[in-house]
């Protein structure tokens, strides 16, 4: 099977500035809107405040950013603006950067309803906005300080609406308080119409009449002549193109994932992609472990599992994610779904319970699709496959190979085991690439690494015992008796002894302990906690002795307090169980490095 590579697309891009009153009719006729997969997002009144207030004084407010709109290259489902009318026009142009600004200017200077907004706290409101005009004027004003909100009411209230400190529920009360309302103002029309019964209202007052002029002028005329940059991406502009643009643009709050485009492409069948991986989550990614399986991984798994069940080319780029069919979803869906609990049930097997505890989270992909494709015939149930599936994953693991979402090893590694599964081919590359220097096991000092996870793992599958209730760590103990990793040789007691901690704090001298025997081990050194033990009758000597072992600690190094004999005991048997696990010989046990900072080879 070939391997894709990236292949680059030309995007045409325009760039010129468009009239705010035009942007707004485009808007509103249903030739200017928005992706169904841009969400709404509702600004701040006073956001919205401030930003009437850049444009009316012809600062810049950035560029917006549009899609060409109507050929196949790119079928999204759209929908009007909020708060536009649905005109049932399909779009010549959508927006993909700018709909929050857009959005708030189409509320509040130009459509006739309040504009949906929200105050500082949260609290959604509906408002009208207007600016007082000799404020507008005033050149020691700040323009913000002249534009304010009011309710639907266009009342304003205090004293919990017992006193009304603003009306301006009827025309001549603006007038009278010489404020313009500000969803006209690039509504030529209405203007004149406000400003004829304004100088009636005034009785042609010649001050009057100056004044409004000069407001006309520096504030209605400079709002309606004020241009927004416009960047226009071309018809041909491939989806993934798209993508990359929210992930460089979009900062509404809420990051796009490829999954909100998917689910934009597919609603153009009527097929809503969300309502399914909802219900999808619910009947199988519930548990721990899978729980951590986001929308936007379960599309990749399932354009690797499509591509290479077609065979051919074999690819899982965010393009081909993008241009997954939707009937290969629907064929391929519920089988991975079983193939990702398949995947679960492998991993408890090698004793990873919990997804803190999960070495890669990505390493998950692949491995639910192998689980897939080997459910058919129950291959995944017999031992020799499910040897080489475990085999691949340590390595993985323990090669430190999946510490990013790295499409090209998902692609050789589904390609690569079915192969050597199969056709018992070489092994895959992860197999034949996985490294791992013993020196590294000093570095392992949090659960941060996998390689750490994944020493735990092995740990807890060599059957170890709880020191005092003597239970095999399995899942059932791990969930009820609050399993976690700490020190054998206690940290108080390795700090006292000025014990290097590059030792003491590695994973070398940490196993998987439950929270009531830590608390019995205290900081005590390891003679004197597991005296303290055997004393309060909760184990004789020997099983004790054999609950050790089953950590791969050596028990005389505990029992005489030999904390250096102790690190290169059990370095020698993690190293062991690695190798064991990944199929490999670990070179370098007796470099001079080793001999270093171990004082023996290993």
């Amino acid at each position: 099977m070939e391997l894709l590579g990236d292949k680059k697309e030309d995007t045409k891009v325009q760039t010129n500035d468009k009239p705010i009153s035009e942007l707004m009719s485009a808007i509103h006729d249903g030739k200017t809107q928005l992706p169904d997969f841009q969400r709404g997002w509702v600004w701040e009144d006073s956001r919205i405040q401030a930003l009437i207030a850049s444009i009316t004084n012809n600062f810049p407010v950035g560029a917006a950013m549009f899609l060409e709109y109507g050929n196949q290259n790119v079928r999204f489902k759209y929908r009007a603006i909020e708060g536009a009318p649905e005109t049932g026009n399909v779009p010549s142009e959508l927006i993909l950067d700018g709909q929050q600004r857009l959005t708030s200017l189409y509320s509040a200077l130009f459509s006739s309803k309040p504009v949906h907004t929200r105050t500082d706290k949260g609290k959604e409101i509906y408002r009208y906005y207007y600016i007082d005009i000799k404020k507008a004027l005033d050149p020691a004003c700040d323009r913000v300080d002249a534009i304010f909100s009011v309710p639907e009411s266009r009342v304003v209230t205090s004293n919990f609406g017992r006193k009304i400190d603003l009306d301006l529920s009827e025309r001549k009360k603006e007038f009278s308080e010489k404020k313009f309302p500000l969803n006209i103002i690039l509504n030529f029309t209405e203007v004149q119409n406000w400003q004829n019964q304004y100088y009636a209202y005034c009785n042609y007052d010649p001050d009057a009449i100056k004044e409004f002029t000069e407001f006309n002028t520096k504030v209605i005329m400079q709002t309606m002549q004020y241009k927004m940059p416009v960047i226009l991406l071309g018809k041909e502009t491939p989806k993934e193109a798209v993508c990359q643009v929210f992930e460089n643009v979009n900062t509404g709050g809420v990051s796009l994932t490829v999954f909100e485009l998917v689910t934009a492409i597919f609603a153009m069948d009527d097929f809503e992609l969300r309502k399914d991986w909802k219900s999808r989550q619910e009947k199988f990614f519930t548990g721990d472990l899978l729980s951590i399986i986001t929308a936007t991984d379960f599309l990749v798994a399932c354009t690797l599992l499509s591509a290479f069940s077609k065979g051919g080319t074999v690819s899982c780029k965010k393009k081909d994610v993008l241009n997954l069919p939707l009937a290969d979803y629907e064929k391929y869906a519920d089988s991975l779904s079983k193939g990702f609990v398949e995947a679960e049930k492998l991993l408890q097997e090698e004793r990873i319970f919990s997804s803190r505890d999960l070495p890669y989270s990505t390493q998950l992909i692949p491995l639910a699709v192998l689980c897939t494709l080997l459910d058919d015939g129950n291959k995944i149930k017999i031992t020799n496959v499910k040897n080489k599936i475990k085999q691949w994953y340590w390595c993985g693991v323990f090669g430190e190979l999946y510490g990013s979402a790295n499409e090209t090893r998902y692609v050789n590694d589904v390609v690569g085991v079915m192969e050597w599964i199969e056709n018992n081919g070489s092994a895959p590359r992860t197999v034949q690439e996985a490294y791992f220097n013993p020196t590294r096991l000093l570095t392992l000092q949090s659960r941060q690494s996998a390689a750490y996870k994944g020493i735990m793992a092995l740990v807890l599958k060599n059957h170890c015992k709880d020191f005092i209730s003597g239970r095999e760590m399995d899942f059932t103990v791990y969930k009820s008796e609050n399993i976690d990793i700490h020190h054998i040789f206690p940290r108080a007691y390795c700090e006292n002894k000025n014990y290097p901690k590059e030792k003491w704090n590695s994973i070398v001298n940490k196993t998987p302990i439950t929270y009531s025997t830590n608390r019995e081990i205290g900081g005590a050194s390891p003679s004197k906690y597991l005296e303290k033990i055997e004393n309060k009758g909760q184990v004789n000597r020997p099983t004790l002795d054999e609950y050790l072992e089953s950590h791969w600690i050596d028990v005389d190094s505990c029992r005489n307090d030999d904390f250096d004999k102790h690190i290169v005991y059990r370095a020698k048997k993690l190293l062991d169980s690695i190798e064991l696990a990944t199929g490999k010989s670990i070179s370098g046990r007796d470099t001079e490095e080793v001999v270093k900072v171990f004082g023996e080879v290993l």
